[in-house]
């Protein structure tokens, strides 16, 4: 066996345990996370020649750790829910150690980490993500407002996304127009022919007060900060993606649902290279997508998934609704032949899978998906 060393991650502070060729503990130390601290620990592990080193997926806090770390040793990082499922721990052995010995023993495979240009493709994904969380938050706040002073447009057109109609509208009050019969005008045509001339007037018709409108106010400058912010993050993750994975984009767009930001997200996430993972079984599991056989007496207890990659599992079943409803495609059909046998979560949660084995074998193959063939493979 060679010398191993287990990092306990925490947010203030590291535990380091190393231990010899015999499994003997030859440093137990404590180390803060400021970057002296990290050089110190970087320090250490050259000192004792200790080559291997493992870690907990701990929040974000692994990641400047990995940074230091990463161009001398050999490091693997695990998801803790997993360490914690490994057989034979004593009750008194610390976390530190336990990783430690773990790792000499081979017990760890370690979990997928991009490189640098993923890790920034990554992180503008998630962010673009955060940013239209908060845009929502804020377009239900405006509609919750509007309600309060009876206007009430938003039963007729959607208060999501950039609703051309309610924008113009919303704009307007807050430059002070209350009359009804001019807000009207801002309406789209579509929109009054379907639900009737009057009856849109008269949901603009309100009482609004000077509070309302600063709050109003203070809302839209709030999105349309952010979507100044998305604009901008959006256009550095397609910077990213069309100078180092152009190829790889163009090949995940190929297969249903997927378009050129879900690719970008995707990509982000599992990376290029599926050698990382192996199998489509250990992506799957990786995702967090594969169920969980919890079943005692011959009674099943749980079928729910196991833990993973949220932001992956997000991002496929957003894809998975798209291609469930998409016309004269796999899976499409694939999806309505299997929501014939179950529940419609169940089908899409399969649809899900079959998306992510689809994208492996794209992205290992290099061959685009051929809709056609497997829409002809489809049985009932």
């Amino acid at each position: 066996m060679e010398k191993a060393c287990g990092l306990d991650v925490h947010k203030n502070s590291i535990f380091a345990c190393i231990l010899d060729e015999e499994g003997k503990k030859i440093l137990e130390k404590r180390y803060g996370t400021l970057t002296p601290d990290l050089i110190a620990l970087r320090d250490a592990l050259v000192e004792e020649g200790c080559g291997n080193v493992a870690m907990e997926s701990t929040s974000i806090y692994w990641i400047p750790i990995w940074q230091v770390l990463q161009s001398d040793f050999s490091l693997k990082l695990s998801n803790p829910y997993f360490i914690k499922q490994l057989p034979g721990r004593k009750s008194d052995v610390k976390d530190a150690q336990w990783i430690a010995e773990c790792l000499q023993k081979d017990l760890i495979k370690g979990s997928f980490v991009p490189d640098s240009v993923l890790q920034q493709m990554r992180q503008l994904s998630r962010q673009f993500r955060r940013l239209t969380k908060s845009r929502v938050r804020l377009e239900q706040q405006i509609d919750n407002q509007l309600q309060r002073c009876n206007i009430r447009l938003s039963n007729y057109v959607s208060n999501q996304g950039n609703n051309v109609s309610l924008r113009k509208v919303i704009e307007a009050i807050i430059a002070g127009e209350r009359d009804s019969s001019k807000l009207v005008r801002l309406v789209h045509g579509r929109t009054k022919n379907k639900h009737g001339h009057q009856v849109i007037a008269a949901s603009l018709e309100g009482v609004i007060n000077s509070t309302d409108i600063e709050i109003l106010k203070g809302c839209m400058e709030q999105i349309n900060l952010l979507e100044k912010q998305q604009a901008t993050c959006l256009n550095h993750l397609e910077e990213l993606a069309d100078r180092y994975f152009a190829r790889e984009i163009s090949l995940l767009c190929t297969i249903p649902g997927i378009q050129k930001y879900s690719a970008m997200s995707i990509l982000s996430e599992i990376g290029n290279d599926m050698s990382s993972f192996g199998k489509a079984s250990h992506l799957i599991g990786w995702a967090g997508l594969r169920p969980r056989n919890d079943e005692s007496a011959g009674k099943i207890q749980s079928r729910k998934t196991l833990h993973g990659n949220k932001y992956l599992r997000q991002m496929l079943i957003e894809v998975s609704w798209s291609a469930a409803r998409s016309k004269k495609t796999f899976l499409g059909k694939k999806y309505y032949y299997l929501s014939k046998r179950m529940k419609s979560q169940k089908a899409l949660l399969a649809i899900t899978r079959k998306i992510l084995v689809i994208i492996f074998n794209v992205l290992q193959t290099g061959k685009p998906f051929d809709n056609t063939r497997n829409l002809q493979a489809v049985k009932a």
